[in-house]
């Protein structure tokens, strides 16, 4: 491959880069991190990297120093003269609070790709946004992958009779309709109300599933209660099985313990985030080849949509 072409990492996500820089066929490129006594750190690329186009491959989950950390490999990018800059954000955190949603609150989402364009990015690639309008708070391209391109192939391979797909709320409407389309079977929409953050008070079944295997689907599972709850709703209804696919697994507090106790014959989710702890009810499917694929082609000027369809 072209030597004009570096990919880097992040501290956070290097297991997921080395993976991508494999299935594009060149080395990961050379980065460290000074660490100094007070907590403050410095990035540095230890290769030349004047005139080349520089992906760096950081997702933003908590702490705010995996962002922190990739501002300042874009801004040492820029200022060490690359050509190209381009991010790649497996999972974009701060994404939920993506509009103003009570008085006196920040649209961190918005905040952040101002920061991000500051640095000095020039481009995005990114992985299912908790919400697609964040795309517009971007000036520069922004790359959007769908999690269905990776997921949709393993389900087929599941070869599940008599299956149905579910949002666990009224927002993932669109994205139940889109997998079941594109398998040809119906969904069904749970509807909640939160009592605060993290808390689902009532939960409410729209649809039948009586003798169906049903898939939630959702784009984050953070302490789990919210799909925990809809997947014993769908059970109680009289599902004959219900699993989950979820693209990021931040997996908080007792999480994985709830995930073991729960009706789910499998958790499905994808590699954006490093999972903390082992269950075997969770399936990992890595995103590298998918996001070195795309890099290839933002490399090439081809399409991006082109490959998605390509995968169905």
């Amino acid at each position: 491959m072209s030597d004009l072409v570096g990919i880097f990492s992040g501290r956070a996500t290097h297991y997921l880069a080395e993976k991508i820089a494999e299935h594009y066929g060149k080395e990961l490129g050379k980065s460290m991190v000074l660490d100094f006594s007070d907590g403050e750190f410095q990035p540095s690329y230890e290769e030349n990297i004047r005139g080349r186009d520089v992906f760096i491959i950081q997702s933003t989950f908590t702490p705010t120093d995996n962002l922190f950390e990739l501002l300042l490999m874009i801004d040492a990018a820029k200022r060490a003269s690359a050509k190209r800059i381009i991010a790649v954000i497996p999972y974009f955190g701060f994404a939920r609070q993506d509009r103003k949603d009570k008085p006196r609150v920040s649209i961190a989402a918005k905040l952040i790709a101002n920061l991000l364009t500051a640095a000095g990015v020039q481009r995005i690639i990114t992985m299912d946004l908790h919400a697609d309008q964040i795309q517009g708070f971007f000036d520069v391209p922004v790359d959007h992958l769908y999690g269905s391109s990776i997921f949709i192939p393993y389900i087929k391979e599941l070869n599940i009779p008599n299956l149905t797909f579910a949002s666990p709320d009224t927002g993932g409407t669109r994205r139940a309709g889109m997998y079941a389309k594109m398998l040809g079977t119906g969904f069904v929409i749970c509807y909640k109300q939160r009592n605060k953050p993290n808390e689902v008070g009532q939960m409410e079944l729209i649809g039948e599933v009586k003798d169906k295997n049903v898939i939630l689907l959702d784009d984050i599972i953070d302490t789990g209660n919210t799909i925990i709850k809809a997947a014993n709703l769908v059970m109680e209804k009289g599902a004959a099985s219900v699993r989950a696919v979820i693209t990021h697994p931040l997996l908080t507090g007792c999480a994985y313990e709830m995930i073991d106790n729960s009706p789910f014959t499998e958790l499905i989710v994808s590699d954006t985030i490093p999972l903390k702890n082992h269950s075997p009810k969770i399936k990992v499917i890595s995103t590298a080849k998918l996001i070195s694929n795309v890099i290839k082609r933002v490399e090439n000027n081809e399409s991006i949509s082109d490959l998605y369809h390509k995968n169905f």
